[in-house]
């Protein structure tokens, strides 16, 4: 995918990552432990970055983030969206290509893992707790699940997008 059909392609995803994350941000957490969410969005992410590339998966997520906290309206949730962000896509662009497809879901529990230990160091910077790091179990078991479902998500979604550009030639 080359050009203008793949800048379209991207803001497409935007659009739609920021609209999940949005509908995901409605729903109440599974758990009621502060922190705990699906993260639905990163299926967008994770597909973006097998489909179209590593650069540009980071960049459509940066502008969900950007995007997303002008809905938030609070400099924390910019900050901790970041955080994890960063983390989270740095951990699945190494893991990337190292899992065959159908494991896709191993590189979105990588992810989440990384994404829930982005936002707990950032949580501890900003209140200089270090206490906190207590919760990174309830986390971690937390990403092992959602990571799973997520990752299944975005394997099935990158097929299904590489059928469709299969048969688009």
């Amino acid at each position: 995918m080359k050009g203008t059909r793949k800048l379209v392609f991207m803001a497409l995803l935007t659009a739609v990552e920021l609209t999940v994350w949005v509908i995901e941000g409605q729903i109440p957490a599974p758990i009621p432990v502060p922190g705990v969410k699906l993260g639905l969005a990163s299926v967008v992410t994770l597909t973006a970055m097998a489909v179209l590339g590593r650069r540009e998966a980071g960049c459509i997520l940066l502008a969900r983030i950007l995007l997303g906290s002008l809905f938030a309206g609070s400099f924390s949730a910019v900050l901790f969206s970041l955080a994890g962000g960063a983390v989270s896509w740095c951990v699945m662009s190494a893991l990337l290509g190292r899992f065959p497809e159908k494991l896709l879901w191993v590189v979105s529990v990588f992810g989440a893992i990384g994404h829930n230990a982005g936002q707990l160091l950032a949580a501890v910077a900003v209140t200089g707790t270090p206490g906190l790091f207590w919760y990174g179990p309830i986390l971690l078991t937390a990403a092992i699940v959602t990571g799973v479902f997520t990752g299944l998500g975005a394997m099935y979604l990158t097929r299904a997008l590489r059928v469709y550009e299969h048969k688009q030639g």
